[in-house]
């Protein structure tokens, strides 16, 4: 039998970052938030080991990698620092999440690729993207739903559309496009897992995200 209820949907809350820790439900969004976070850089970790092609931002962090000596994850933190340094002019304050998403998701993302070889075989390799590819999914539905603050990407974009007056889908798609382009030019893995990512990741996410999402006390 299958239940029904009269309650609202859950939906993400716009709340401060002060707001966000007073918001109910502490320990299970905390799990729920660093859970998130490590599989998101567990799942970045089997799409490079796949080398069949990264996420655009990945695909920016991967060019970065071909020029300067640092390993995969500590690219992903400092660009998300310096991202962070864009909200000041948009007026974003970041959360408890936002800080966590720009430290954890690189230190497991290179623990991941310290413990995992890239297979020989190339069904294995399809498998490591697929898999990292739901993974991804799986954990940003995780993260974001447990509400301590979007990551420095989403916030970059929230805030430009807040500031602009211009549509999510254009801002985000212009965002993507430039990273992708400007990690391409700089010799960044692109490839048939950049497709699959892009025409996979919003329906996965749009599937997850109401399920994960935590509701709140008075929302």
């Amino acid at each position: 039998m299958t239940a029904t209820s009269d309650a609202p949907p859950r939906q993400l809350a716009p709340l401060n970052p002060i707001q966000q820790l007073k918001a109910g439900h502490l320990p299970r969004r905390l799990v729920q938030l660093y859970v998130g976070l490590a599989l998101y850089g567990a799942s970045m970790g089997l799409m490079i080991r796949g080398e069949l092609g990264l996420d655009p931002w990945d695909v920016f962090h991967s060019g970065i990698t071909e020029h300067i000596p640092l390993s995969f994850g500590t690219v992903v933190i400092v660009v998300s620092f310096v991202v962070l340094l864009v909200w000041i002019p948009l007026r974003q304050w970041p959360g408890l999440g936002t800080i966590s998403n720009a430290i954890v998701i690189g230190l497991v993302t290179d623990l991941t690729l310290a413990l995992v070889d890239r297979p020989d075989a190339l069904w294995l390799r399809i498998v490591f993207m697929l898999a990292g590819v739901v993974l991804n999914a799986l954990a940003g539905a995780m993260y974001i739903g447990a509400q301590f603050g979007p990551g420095p990407r989403d916030g970059l974009m929230t805030g430009l559309v807040r500031r602009t007056g211009l549509s999510v889908r254009l801002v985000r798609t212009s965002l993507e496009l430039t990273v992708l382009a400007t990690g391409f030019a700089l010799g960044g893995a692109v490839g048939v897992g950049t497709v699959v990512y892009a025409l996979a990741i919003g329906p996965l996410v749009h599937i997850l995200l109401p399920i994960f999402t935590v509701r709140l006390k008075g929302h």
